[in-house]
């Protein structure tokens, strides 16, 4: 199966961060803004799910969202989840089924995170599962310079996983 075959057989769009997402899942019951905590802006469902598709010759740009985000592995090459937590240590987690690959990984809450497609000329079809439910008020797409001067000692990886 190739890239082209999931994209069309799931309708899937480019995302912001890159790649391509269908979203596959929306809880039906929401949690109030009230219980959420301050950096939610309303109301939000449970949980929601998305199919998400990157291609080798691209990459997911770093970005953060308030909820944690859990990675579920599918088919194609294993993608590699970059991670700068909030002490600025910087971690990679490949999500696979080869090797020391894992097939589940969760990224906390306000982490920042990018992803690149492990194998050349290839595709990572995974999926995401967050919770409280994704929404893109939620999202922040790192800004290539402010990500540099928070994390210096990480701005060659910074430099390549942002746009």
């Amino acid at each position: 199966m190739t890239a082209s075959y999931f994209i069309d057989k799931f309708e899937m769009l480019p995302h912001p961060e890159g790649g391509f997402y269908k979203e596959v899942y929306r809880s039906e019951g929401t949690i109030p803004k009230e219980v959420l905590g301050k950096e939610f802006s309303g109301d939000r469902n449970y949980a929601t799910g998305i199919y998400y598709l990157l291609k080798s010759e691209n990459f997911s740009a770093f970005h953060k969202i308030n909820q944690d985000e859990t990675w579920h592995y599918y088919s194609g090459s294993p993608v590699i989840v970059h991670t700068i937590d909030k002490e600025g240590n910087y971690h990679t987690q490949e999500v696979g089924l080869e090797g020391d690959a894992i097939p589940q990984y969760v990224v906390p809450a306000g982490v920042w995170f990018a992803a690149t497609v492990k194998d050349e000329n290839t595709f990572s079809f995974v999926g995401c599962t967050v919770a409280p439910g994704f929404d893109f008020e939620d999202f922040q797409l790192a800004e290539r310079n402010y990500l540099v001067q928070e994390y210096p000692k990480h701005e060659e990886i910074i430099t390549k996983l942002t746009r």
